[in-house]
C-alpha cells in the first residue's frame, strides 16, 4: 500500500486523532476540544492511505528556535509494522522549519528502540527534570 505524508493542518484529520488519543494510556479520556487546540497550536504531520484516510499522526509543540518536545505518536494497528512511524518521526526531525533547535524531548512507555534507532538518548541526569502532571486530569 502506498502512503502519503503530510505536514499540511487541513489534512489532519480530528475525529480520527480524538478518537484514537482518547483512548490511549497517555491520553485517556481526552475532550475533542483539547485535541483540537493541541493540534491548531502544534506542527503536526500525519500519514495517509490510497483512500486518503489518516492512519498516523505525530505533533511537535515548539518555539521553532531552542526546543521541542515531540507527542502523540500514533499509527493505526491495521498500519503497524510498515515504518510509517520511522517515516513521519525522520520528516519531522529534518523539516526545515524544526533546524537548529537545541533540545528534543519525548516521553514514552515503550517504545524507546524505536526512537534510539533515530538518535534520542535517555536524559543524561534525570534528577535534574521534573514534572507537574495531572495524570487524571482528563478522567475527571
Amino acid at each position: 500500500m502506498a502512503y502519503r505524508l503530510s505536514f499540511d493542518p487541513a489534512d489532519q484529520q480530528i475525529d480520527l486523532i480524538h478518537a484514537f488519543l482518547s483512548g490511549a494510556y497517555w491520553s485517556k479520556g481526552i475532550p475533542r476540544h483539547i485535541v483540537e487546540a493541541a493540534v491548531a497550536n502544534s506542527f503536526s504531520v500525519g500519514m495517509y492511505d490510497e483512500d486518503n484516510e489518516q492512519v498516523a499522526f505525530a505533533r511537535v509543540i515548539t518555539d521553532r528556535a531552542t526546543f521541542a518536545y515531540l507527542a502523540d505518536v500514533f499509527v493505526l494497528p491495521e498500519h503497524r509494522g510498515q515504518g510509517l512511524a520511522r517515516q513521519m518521526l525522520e520528516a519531522l526531525q529534518a523539516h526545515p522549519e524544526l533546524q537548529g533547535l537545541r533540545r528534543w524531548l519525548l516521553f514514552t512507555r515503550d517504545m524507546q528502540p524505536l526512537y534510539a534507532k533515530l538518535g534520542w538518548t535517555p536524559i543524561p541526569h534525570p534528577e535534574r527534570c521534573m514534572e507537574r502532571h495531572e495524570v487524571d486530569l482528563y478522567e475527571r
